[in-house]
């Protein structure tokens, strides 16, 4: 029995550093992202981190074969989520431009409480009037970030929240696909993005720096090895133990705001993010306490 606990611990503790260093990838790749974004169109941050990711990823494909990877039964639903994913990371990197890092994580948090919402319709899936209540105080949270009521150009927030929403329903699609692999996902993802970005160079291109050459590379560097730590995360540990520690990016990007762009969040920020995490969390719950249910039910224990 000791033996048993001594395997699992050091697996579970792995998972969630894991985490803590694919959202903190995550968080960094944005900011370099917002950095960026001042000086060089969307599309350009689009095409030319598709081809940071693409040399990432190329060994990968030759090994298990380019043909293998993007051979698809359902290619348009990988087609829908192409689109999705890169509709959502122009908008990100739009909304960065004029909103501060954390404002906008803290916006796209509540993709969570919109997948809870939207799996109804779209997937049939049925939901609790606890999540209900939590989805609604959450969307409370949102509203305070968005913050209505102030004096200021509302369409950075308004693009914020229809990125979290595409994002959403990208998160939807990738649930829809989950069984054609991980690497086909991916594959499709970088290289689709790189494709629509180059697509809409024409309409706008700065000349970059050598240096911001890499920079911009490694924005398709930093981004995949944040998907392989959350992939890596959550094969070692149960999502229930690695998944709350998602929510470190938002106090990375707190970080940030304050030491490169010396922006202080506002306390109307600060409450609707603790009820954006807080709801987020509590829905993850309940749906881990659902799933137990169901499979205790499964195996003829009854419900807990």
């Amino acid at each position: 029995m000791t033996i048993a606990r001594s395997a699992v611990i050091p697996d579970t503790r792995l998972g969630i550093l894991m985490m803590l260093g694919g959202m903190t990838l995550f968080t960094f790749n944005d900011a370099l992202g917002k950095w960026l974004v001042t000086g060089y169109p969307v599309a350009m941050l689009l095409a030319i981190r598709g081809v940071g990711g693409m040399l990432v990823l190329a060994p990968m494909l030759a090994r298990q074969g380019v043909a293998a990877t993007f051979a698809v039964r359902r290619w348009p639903w990988h087609l829908l989520r192409v689109a999705l994913v890169t509709v959502d990371a122009a908008l990100f990197y739009w909304a960065v431009r004029y909103l501060p890092l954390a404002e906008v994580m803290t916006i796209y948090m509540s993709a969570p409480l919109i997948v809870t919402a939207l799996s109804v319709p779209l997937l049939g899936e049925r939901v609790g009037w606890r999540r209900w209540v939590a989805v609604c105080v959450g969307f409370a949270g949102v509203v305070l970030v968005l913050n209505p009521a102030g004096q200021f150009d509302p369409w950075p927030s308004i693009v914020a929240l229809i990125g979290a929403l595409t994002f959403s329903l990208g998160l939807i699609t990738t649930r829809v696909l989950r069984d054609d692999g991980n690497l086909t996902l991916v594959g499709y993802q970088t290289l689709g993005g790189c494709l629509l970005g180059a697509a809409a160079l024409p309409m706008g291109w700065v000349t970059p720096t050598p240096l911001d050459v890499v920079l911009l590379l490694l924005l398709g560097v930093v981004a995949l090895g944040g998907h392989a730590a959350v992939n890596r995360s959550l094969q070692l540990s149960p999502a229930a133990v690695v998944v709350p520690f998602q929510y470190v990016s938002i106090l990375w990007a707190v970080a940030l705001d304050l030491l490169v762009w010396s922006t202080v969040p506002s306390v109307q920020v600060a409450v609707g993010a603790t009820l954006i995490i807080g709801s987020g969390l509590f829905v993850f719950h309940r749906e881990q306490q659902v799933a137990r249910g169901v499979a205790a039910a499964a195996g003829g224990e009854g419900p807990p």
